[in-house]
């Protein structure tokens, strides 16, 4: 079996607070609405996305390295393995 990977090394920020607000808030404007939604995609029209807060950073694994070799913080803190592991998890793997 094979591993699946992202296509594009992106991270969203699905759960700070402001992020969820504004979901509850489409999610009840949608679910309290009394006229009748007349296809699938409907919905979209009825709240406004962009008072939704989704988050994305996009970062390269050879960004990650630099940004390691640059800050005296995270290069005495961790090693360049765990840099790379850690950007992997965040940005690379589902």
């Amino acid at each position: 079996m094979s591993n699946s990977f992202k296509k594009t090394p992106i991270w969203t920020d699905n759960h700070s607070p402001g992020t969820r607000w504004g979901k509850q808030q489409a999610n009840k404007a949608v679910r309290r609405y009394t006229d009748d939604v007349q296809n699938g995609k409907w919905y979209r029209k009825i709240y406004c996305s962009w008072n939704i807060h989704d988050y994305r950073f996009y970062q390269t694994k050879q960004q990650a390295i630099h940004e390691w070799r640059a800050s005296r913080w995270l290069s005495n803190r961790f090693s360049k393995k765990a840099i790379i592991r850690n950007w992997e998890k965040d940005y690379r793997r589902k």
